[in-house]
């Protein structure tokens, strides 16, 4: 049910992005019980001119190589396993492509399951009439 966007700006080398999806996704699956196959990622690598962003914001300093990480998910996880979430995807970043802890951007956006339709104009998931 996840749709994932990754924007990275310019300078990271060929792959980077798709490799940032794996290392979402993995995530997703083990911290957050996303289903295996549920992976439907929008990866999109951009132009310095193209991202706007301050040199700090609530003490976080940030770089060039900064990564945006958007998910829209169903409603109803806890804060404890987004906290969790948020710090694997981090560590693993940082871990497996040395990105900066600082430069991982990560916004969630929850929806109810009525707001999705995974092909054929229907409602898969909500409720049944």
């Amino acid at each position: 049910m996840p749709l994932v966007r990754i924007d990275i700006g310019p300078g990271h080398p060929a792959g980077f992005g798709r490799a940032v999806g794996e290392i979402v996704y993995r995530a997703m699956t083990t911290e957050i019980s996303v289903p295996a196959d549920d992976k439907f990622q929008i990866i999109t690598a951009h132009e310095a001119s193209e991202i706007n962003i301050p040199k700090s914001y609530l003490g976080i300093e940030y770089s060039e190589g900064i990564v945006f990480i958007q998910i829209t998910l169903n409603q109803g996880r806890t804060t404890e396993l987004k906290k969790k979430f948020y710090q694997r995807i981090a560590e693993d970043l940082h871990t497996e492509l040395h990105v900066r802890k600082q430069d991982v951007f990560i916004s969630l956006v929850e929806v109810n399951k009525e707001n999705w339709s995974f092909g054929n104009g229907e409602m898969q998931y909500g409720p049944t009439e």
